[in-house]
């Protein structure tokens, strides 16, 4: 091998092959999405070369006829002095040097996360990888740059380590989508796994493939159970009834609220748009900061060219609520604050954001606000005072948290196959509009210019994610002092007048101008609740309506039924059972779990993916990096294994001998913690409830029944005796709704004292007899046994009777 080293010396690459120790040859060592490194020892003084320098720059290159660049990469410690033994000029050294590959730069500014705890939704791995390196070198000098080309499997909701290295975070997001990365020339190359394959056989080289009884090597598995994360279960609507007095409404149950709270959080205060959260489009120079915070000036008069949006897509799940602090504006503005883009940055894809343009009665010259909703303005139009300051508030509330799929991914036979949906959950949404004067005082209610619930219900086929942007400057003079948006959870209260008349309750802190707080509860036993502020408390016949998710943890079990029954040969049992929990990609709700264990039901079924070994060889025709795949005919069966590790060692020999150490192992074969596109722990979560029986694939369930709802209390006035429930759409055929007062025993064979009815008809009725009730409805169809609704829609209620 070549090699030649850098010493920041002004000198260049110097070459130091010459150089390099009989006992201490040239090794470069290649892992699957981790840096690689390479390792030597040096005569010290030899041809008056000095000891490489720490940041020294190394390049190993081989003596082949296309001079195969095997190693770039940086001295990353100072070498170590090692003693050889004495020579005539005293006590003689080697110098031992280790260089860790191009990433080293990247790791060194940590992982670009910045402050924020959002997720990556539905990038692929190439796209994903150069977000990650974007962040990292964002505000400083490009340190490397990410190769395009390569198609790259997409993946689903990527969550960034704040606390991890550039390569702890590329190297998770390499094997979501089941791909490697690797750091040379200073480009990252993003390479699908087995898109390279190398052809050899035994008589090739040397080949060891582990037998049946190592640790390498496991049991076939054709029922697997697999748990997640904490996920949202039954969609509650829990019914309170105003009385003029009362302020607090205990929940029934502790209501789900999630993680990643803060998305956007900025007072841009800072010299520069923190471009860690960022991505600036500002051709004209229009957007600044300023002590007043973001400041406008202008813009090219283009829609969608003058903008600052924020660098993560936002999952519109759960409750979301974007807030704008200081804001003020000028006269002649055109263009949108707070917007939710589905799409390309212009009105006609803005899903929600606050429209600022020109009074269309005056013919212009004033300076008015008003809603957008699906590119559409709706609402009402407000006119800002010159000289005063606002607080913008948009509320969007989903039934559903997760709006995207995970995505997984795994090898069978030399082919990659993936498991979960890649389009996103279709669901309403919930849409309200806010302002508040800042300068009038705390406990004055806030001015709503848009309510979905009072203009006729939620918005439907709306986007499963969205690009935030804080200004679309079409033509915009004034300022903004920050910028927030985070997901509180999965609570929205809604409440109905004795006149009929429909409004969302704005939840929020004392102060704010806002009617009422929430507190979630625990799992461990407190439950949630809602407390009314005064001036705010619903009124005596107010029907209170508060919406929300409750929670259990994500589980699965599926089975082979045609590995079940081949193992069944002879006549022993046939069910061979695997449990464990997915650690990443993380597995955010049942349905995820369920692809995960598709995905390990794909290769714990077949037995070549249990397979692991190692192979040698010497001078192969082509460089051989993991990800790649060796097609390995022995005894004259040829089958496929993923490279996991390489080492590529110097024979010290002319002409040139370099020997390749080849690690494989297929999916099955891998360490739990060491797998590409999925990775696994043995341990199952302690507070799983297990399946009792495996199905037979996953997603064997009816759509949720996402907009059932309490529409009237039936019988004289609020005291009734019947709930009238709609169900929000229509029955399958031969099915209907199945209503019972405990949740998780639905099943036509399980009749008992829970059942409470079937109907066969969208609109129903619920007896009721008690001021408490506890209803749960689930949709079925015709089929035997009938398949239900994965999980229930719950009516709970909280009034008087008789």
């Amino acid at each position: 091998m070549r090699i030649t080293i850098d010493n920041l010396d002004g000198l260049g690459a110097v070459d130091y092959s010459g150089a390099v120790a009989a006992d201490g040859l040239v090794t470069v060592q290649r892992g699957l999405n981790v840096p690689s490194r390479c390792t030597m020892q040096l005569l010290a003084g030899v041809g008056g070369l000095k000891v490489p320098v720490r940041k020294a720059r190394v390049v190993v290159t081989a003596y082949d006829a296309a001079a195969t660049v095997l190693f770039t990469g940086y001295v990353a410690t100072e070498p170590v002095q090692v003693y050889v033994g004495e020579g005539l000029a005293g006590a003689a050294y080697q110098a031992r040097v280790s260089a860790v590959s191009d990433e080293w730069l990247l790791d060194k500014l940590g992982s670009g996360a910045g402050t924020n705890d959002a997720l990556a939704m539905g990038l692929s791995g190439s796209a994903l990888v150069q977000q990650l390196t974007g962040r990292v070198q964002a505000g400083g000098a490009a340190a490397l740059t990410v190769a395009g080309g390569a198609t790259v499997l997409a993946t689903g909701a990527f969550a960034v380590k704040p606390a991890a290295a550039w390569s702890v975070n590329a190297g998770a997001a390499s094997s979501a989508a089941y791909a490697g990365y690797r750091a040379m020339d200073g480009v990252v190359l993003l390479q699908p796994a087995g898109s390279v394959t190398h052809a050899f056989s035994d008589a090739a080289g040397t080949l060891s493939i582990a037998e049946l009884a190592t640790s390498a090597v496991r049991e076939l598995a054709n029922d697997v159970t697999v748990s997640g994360a904490e996920e949202p279960a039954a969609y509650v609507q829990e019914s309170f009834m105003g009385d003029g007095s009362t302020t607090v409404f205990e929940l029934s149950e502790a209501a789900f609220r999630g993680t990643n709270r803060t998305l956007v959080d900025d007072s841009f205060t800072g010299a520069a748009f923190d471009s860690t959260v960022w991505m600036v489009s500002d051709p004209g120079s229009h957007l600044s900061l300023t002590s007043a915070g973001l400041t406008m000036n202008g813009g090219t008069g283009v829609d969608g060219a003058t903008t600052l949006a924020a660098m993560d897509a936002v999952e519109m799940g759960g409750s979301l609520l974007v807030e704008l602090g200081g804001v003020a504006l000028g006269a002649g503005c055109d263009g949108m604050l707070g917007g939710m883009y589905a799409g390309v940055t212009t009105a006609a894809n803005c899903f929600a954001g606050f429209r600022v343009r020109q009074s269309v009665s005056t013919g212009g010259g004033v300076t008015q606000v008003v809603p957008v909703v699906n590119g559409v303005e709706a609402g009402t139009v407000f006119t800002p005072v010159v000289g005063h300051l606002y607080t913008l508030r948009m509320r969007l509330h989903c039934v559903e948290m997760q709006r995207v799929m995970q995505r997984y991914y795994c090898m069978v036979d030399g082919v990659v196959e993936g498991f979960g949906s890649a389009s996103g959950v279709s669901a309403p949404m919930d849409v309200v509009f806010e302002l508040v004067d800042e300068g009038a005082a705390s406990n004055t209610p806030a001015t709503v210019l848009y309510d979905s619930a009072a203009a006729g219900g939620a918005v439907v086929g709306t986007p499963a994610t969205c690009v935030f942007v804080a200004a679309n400057a079409t033509q915009m003079f004034g300022s903004v002092a920050g910028v927030s948006v985070t997901r509180p959870g999965s609570m929205w209260v809604v409440s109905t007048l004795p006149s009929g008349v429909l409004q969302t309750r704005l939840v929020g802190s004392a102060g704010q101008g806002v009617d009422c707080e929430v507190s979630y509860g625990t799992a461990a036993g407190t439950v949630g609740k809602v407390t009314f502020f005064a001036g705010r408390v619903p009124v005596a016949g107010e029907r209170v309506a508060v919406m929300y998710r409750g929670s259990q943890r994500s589980v699965a079990r599926l089975e082979d039924a045609a590995s079940v029954a081949a193992e069944a040969a002879g006549g022993a049992s046939g069910t061979c059972r695997w449990l464990g929990k997915v650690l990443e990609p993380i597995a955010r709700s049942s349905a995820d779990c369920e692809s995960a264990a598709e995905a390990i039901l794909a290769f714990a079924t077949s037995r070549t993916a249990a397979v692991a070994g190692t192979y040698a060889c010497v001078n192969p025709a082509s460089d051989i990096w993991p990800g790649d795949v060796l097609s390995v005919t022995s005894a004259g069966v040829t089958s496929s294994f993923l490279v996991r590790s390489v080492v590529a060692e110097d024979g010290g020999a002319v002409p040139e001998v370099r020997t390749y150490k080849i690690a494989f192992a297929n999916d099955w074969a891998t360490e739990w913690t060491d797998g590409i596109g999925l990775r696994l722990s043995e341990e199952i979560a302690a507070d799983a409830i297990l399946p009792q029986t495996a199905s037979g694939s996953g997603g064997e369930v009816l759509a949720n029944l996402q907009q059932l709802a309490l529409t009237s209390v039936a019988g004289t006035g609020i005291t009734g005796t019947a709930l009238q429930v709609d169900a929000g759409t229509a029955p399958p055929a031969g099915g209907g709704f199945e209503v019972r007062r405990k949740d998780w025993s639905f099943g036509v064979g399980v009749d008992g004292v829970d059942l409470v009815l079937r109907s066969s008809v969208r609109s129903f009725s619920i007896p009721r007899a008690a001021q408490v009730e506890r209803y749960y409805v689930r949709m079925y169809d015709a089929s035997t046994p009938p398949v239900y609704s994965r999980f229930s829609s719950a009516v709970f209620v909280n009034w008087p009777v008789g």
